[in-house]
């Protein structure tokens, strides 16, 4: 590859945060939370009033995932938690109300300004279980089985290195943790020049890897009942809608090439144990 996927995921995600940090929303990501995508990633499908009532509005703008791993988590009171990627703060602090004050949620993300900005959303909810720490989810900074649960909404598919980032995930979970994913897997081949676009990296398109594989890799580093479910399937005009305000990402992608990744993704529930 010619370009660095970590640095490009760093200055896209880092772009966001400063424009919610500046109260606009977040643009497009995974599934765009409150903006572009249409309705089959919206933030109202993915997370009931419930959950994000008490949150501050750029935790809720700021959201970029493409499902809510807080669906099928199970989380309980007094569990420690973490989130892979955790961005501007959302599922942290949506898990926050469930593991209650006996609990712990940590966030983990390597952008500098969208930890500012989760930290700044932690101290206006006062969510006093939370801390977001510095990091790479192939490089988890946690002692060895020190988390029950392990969270990541739209993050796993940006790594190079995804069979390091869920051996990691399987390092910190304790034995018989439990692993809550939202990820984005391909459903059909696509070409492999519509891939080595780096903006397609940080939107959550190119990265992402077949459900057998994505499998196969999970029981290679040791999880066991593993489920991988598509749940939201990226049609060619939910694309379109990923895409729309980036003149320059248009600019390269013709008509043909988005009917080759027409239905070639999905957003997936990925479930497994320790």
């Amino acid at each position: 590859m010619n370009f660095d996927v970590k640095k490009e995921v760093q200055k896209y995600y880092g772009e966001i945060a400063e424009k919610v940090s500046n109260g606009l929303k977040g643009g497009c990501g995974c599934g765009c939370g409150t903006s572009c995508c249409g309705d089959i990633t919206s933030l109202s499908v993915n997370y009931n009033g419930d959950e994000i009532e008490g949150l501050p509005k750029e935790a809720i703008n700021a959201s970029l995932g493409c499902a809510n791993p807080l669906l099928f988590a199970k989380l309980k009171e007094g569990e420690t938690v973490l989130d892979l990627g955790s961005g501007g703060g959302i599922d942290v602090l949506i898990a926050s109300k469930y593991v209650g004050n006996s609990g712990k949620v940590y966030g983990l993300d390597m952008t500098d300004s969208m930890l500012r900005l989760a930290n700044e959303n932690r101290e206006k909810m006062g969510a006093s279980n939370v801390e977001f720490i510095k990091g790479y989810i192939e490089d988890i900074p946690l002692d060895d089985e020190t988390v029950d649960v392990i969270m990541s909404n739209c993050v796993i598919n940006l790594s190079e290195d995804k069979e390091k980032a869920l051996s990691e995930a399987y390092r910190v979970l304790k034995n018989g943790g439990r692993l809550a994913i939202a990820d984005i897997v391909t459903l059909k081949d696509v070409p492999d020049e519509i891939r080595k676009k780096a903006e397609l990296w940080a939107g959550c398109i190119a990265g992402t890897i077949k459900i057998d594989e994505y499998k196969a890799i999970l029981e290679k580093v040791g999880f066991k009942n593993i489920e991988i479910e598509p749940v939201n399937v990226y049609t060619k005009e939910i694309i379109k809608g990923l895409i729309e305000n980036d003149s320059e990402l248009l600019s390269v992608i013709s008509e043909e090439e988005l009917d080759l990744v027409d239905a070639a993704f999905a957003g997936a529930h990925i479930k497994a144990e320790k």
